[in-house]
């Protein structure tokens, strides 16, 4: 499988790094607090382009050590959607702690999106049906 690190500036981004696994793109999040809205406006920016170039089949946004997000961050996941689906993709949730989770269920996003446990069973294939 291939594994690679996305060079994009991301100095005005929550994201720490996007790395992807063949048709696979994870994103990973450098703050354990994301609520800066400029910064969540300008890594919508950055991931509507990186989803036209890439074209991944599957973005995992893995919540690990993210402890706070602002109801932003629920916009900025929806907007990625919005873009994958364009393309046949979808977004998953994986690591996310309880309390967050929470969030999801309170405004039944837990609909919209898939949970995983970790990154790792994130990554593995399911099965469509």
């Amino acid at each position: 499988m291939k594994h690679r690190s996305i060079g994009y500036d991301m100095s005005e981004s929550i994201i720490g790094e996007i790395t992807t696994e063949g048709d696979v793109s994870v994103v990973s999040f450098a703050k354990s607090s994301i609520s800066n809205t400029e910064d969540i406006v300008a890594t919508s920016e950055q991931l509507g382009k990186f989803i036209e170039q890439n074209r991944p089949r599957r973005m995992v946004f893995d919540f690990d050590g993210v402890k706070f997000f602002s109801s932003h961050v629920l916009g900025l996941l929806l907007a990625v959607r919005a873009m994958l689906e364009k393309h046949n993709g979808e977004v998953v949730i994986s690591s996310i702690n309880p309390q967050l989770h929470r969030v999801f269920k309170i405004t039944n996003l837990d609909r919209v999106f898939k949970f995983f446990p970790d990154k790792e069973r994130a990554l593995q294939p399911t099965e469509s049906g």
